[in-house]
């Protein structure tokens, strides 16, 4: 059974930063592709970051060059550094596989930003 648990969020000015943790339990393998995710109010999750098991990663355009995607397959933990945010990055960010695996979701993480 995986188990994916995410902490980090909070409320930033705009221009802040944020560094989100996923911690995995279970099953999940080094080779696994692993993404973050994000909803915001009114609006379909989507795509933010992904990153395979070699370390190449992929962004969406919108956050392309102020997030960094990163993962210790050790721990297992994934992690995503957010830089220079703005306000229309406020949402609930997750965690998952890509593709996703619809039971793998967990509660997600808050980030507020303020203008």
């Amino acid at each position: 059974q995986v188990q994916l648990v995410e902490s980090g969020g909070g409320l930033v000015q705009a221009g802040g930063s944020l560094r989100l943790s996923c911690a995995a339990s279970g099953r999940i393998f080094s080779t696994n592709t692993m993404a973050w995710y994000r909803q915001a109010p009114g609006k379909q999750r989507e795509l933010v970051a992904l990153i395979t098991g070699g370390g190449s990663t992929n962004y969406a355009a919108s956050v392309k060059g102020r997030f960094t995607i990163s993962r210790d397959n050790a721990a297992p933990m994934v992690y995503l550094q957010m830089n220079s945010l703005k306000p229309e990055d406020t949402a609930v960010y997750y965690c998952n596989t890509f593709p996703v695996q619809p039971n793998y979701w967990g509660q997600g993480t808050q980030v507020t930003v303020s203008s």
